[in-house]
């Protein structure tokens, strides 16, 4: 075994990249790194049916873009290659051959019905369900016959059913396992291609990993893979099983419930310093309930041994809400540079707004995908209103559904264009002005005033202070955007504006 740490992150480009493929990278990183070892990818692609260069290449993708940039790989090459497993064939049946000759491993022929009958049957029986050695005594004379006459086979690992296996886990306590509930894995497929189990231990061998990091799921596969490991002479790694990311429900991290691929993340505008942050705290802890920290700071403290083996919680909102305070410190120069990639063509905004809009909305975004979303009525464009967000509760009235009635509300927004059309447009003034027309109402609270003045300027509750938001609007729009709502409202029936506006 090397003296050099060596860890490695193995995924299928079966699909899009799972978060749960960069969180276990991220550990893997952090280990090297605290180490002065290597970080090494590797490309499990022996399901070739399932398999794509698009997938590849949005796995290279996606660690570059979150900086877990890996020392050796299939893109940049190494001392250990080739780093696909496609390309290794012949090496695993070199070795799966060897464990044949030392008896460890052996031929079977069974096709894939007699297969299908065996699971129906022990289904039925309420058996276990697993191979049945059925070909695991055969003489060798037969085996040289059914090679010769062309059968399909595959090679299955020869499990000695009398014994036990215990090993430790770094993060648990020792584990055992009877042989016996160990099924006689194949090794190698009848088209040459060799199962994960053959796979990942004749690549992490040769490869010189030292440590394994990967989900607790495969904890269950180290016994097959130490019987391997024995069989071909060569000594273990050290195991490290992480703990599975959870839904808020405590089940297993799934698309229906989370949005599990990385590139939506990437896609949707949380910053890669975020995302690292929030992974790194899904079973791990800074210490002195620190939340937000750089990798930087967390090369520090890191330590494996921390890790909780309690299922962590991917909580999106938490995400959104670590995310949030990246945005918030990033200087208006490099947001705007950021947010380059979210500024629709149309949007058409003067430089002199984007300046004043920038530090706005910066408090205001969760991630940078929400630009459009909470800026998309500075556009010079009237807004399309559902006036039933416009209506506006009656003052004093014990139930919401004694509203103002059209023509009240038409009245005062005609009136609230005169005033906006006749003050000098600087923040100071519009305030005034707008107080000094709520002294003339009867029957209006201000809160009122201020909320549908906000609901017709921008289509929304939630926006900016509304002063700022006025003077970058600028004063022409603001006023035809009131007068086109009085219009619109006073067409309308008295029962159509029966709704409660808090």
């Amino acid at each position: 075994m090397s003296n050099e740490v060596r860890v490695r992150i193995a995924p299928s480009p079966t699909g899009d990249p799972h978060v749960g493929t960069a969180y276990i990278a991220l550990f893997n990183w952090m280990f090297a790194h605290q180490h002065k070892g290597k970080f090494v990818l590797r490309i499990e692609d022996t399901d070739q049916s399932r398999c794509s260069s698009e997938s590849e290449s949005m796995i290279f993708e996606t660690l570059n873009w979150l900086g877990l940039n890996y020392d050796e790989g299939p893109d940049i090459g190494g001392d250990y290659g080739p780093y696909r497993q496609s390309e290794r064939l012949a090496i695993y049946k070199k070795h799966a051959l060897d464990m044949v000759d030392k008896d460890k491993a052996y031929y079977c022929f069974c096709t894939s019905s007699r297969l299908e009958e065996l699971k129906l049957l022990q289904g039925k029986l309420k058996q276990s369900r697993g191979y049945d050695g059925h070909c695991r005594y055969m003489s060798r004379d037969e085996v040289k016959q059914r090679l010769a006459a062309g059968e399909d086979h595959v090679l299955r690992l020869k499990v000695d059913k009398e014994k036990e296996t215990r090993f430790k886990d770094r993060l648990r306590d020792e584990i055992l396992i009877q042989n016996k509930e160990v099924d006689d894995q194949v090794l190698l497929k009848s088209d040459g291609f060799p199962t994960y189990h053959l796979a990942n231990v004749v690549d992490d061998h040769l490869m010189k990993i030292t440590h394994v990091i990967r989900a607790e799921e495969w904890i269950v596969s180290v016994p097959k893979h130490l019987m391997i490991y024995e069989a071909l002479g060569w000594q273990a790694p050290e195991f490290i099983h992480m703990p599975l990311l959870r839904n808020k429900d405590k089940s297993k991290i799934s698309k229906r419930k989370n949005p599990v691929n990385l590139t939506w993340y990437r896609d949707e505008g949380f910053l890669p310093e975020a995302m690292v942050n929030f992974l790194a705290l899904l079973g791990w802890s800074f210490g002195d309930d620190r939340e937000k920290f750089s990798r930087n700071d967390m090369l520090e403290v890191f330590d494996i041994d921390r890790v909780s083996i309690t299922g962590p919680v991917f909580d999106l909102d938490k995400l959104e809400w670590l995310n949030g305070h990246y945005i918030r410190e990033l200087p208006l120069s490099q947001l705007r540079e950021l947010l380059q990639t979210w500024m629709k063509e149309g949007e058409d905004l003067s430089e002199e707004q984007l300046a004043g809009l920038m530090p706005l909305v910066q408090d205001r975004l969760k991630r940078l995908g929400q630009w459009s979303e909470l800026t998309h009525y500075f556009s010079p464009q009237l807004l399309k209103y559902d006036l039933e967000t416009l209506r506006v509760r009656k003052k004093n009235k014990p139930t919401a559904k004694e509203m103002h009635i059209p023509s009240e509300v038409s009245e005062v927004l005609c009136s609230l264009s005169k005033c906006l059309e006749s003050v000098v447009w600087n923040e100071e003034k519009i305030e005034e002005g707008i107080k000094t027309f709520l002294t003339g109402l009867d029957n209006w609270k201000s809160a009122e005033i201020y909320m549908l003045l906000r609901k017709v300027l921008t289509g929304t509750v939630a926006s900016p202070p509304l002063f700022p938001t006025m003077l970058l609007l600028g004063q022409e729009l603001c006023v035809r955007r009131v007068k086109d709502v009085s219009d619109k409202i006073k067409e309308l029936p008295a029962e159509n504006v029966e709704v409660n506006n808090g």
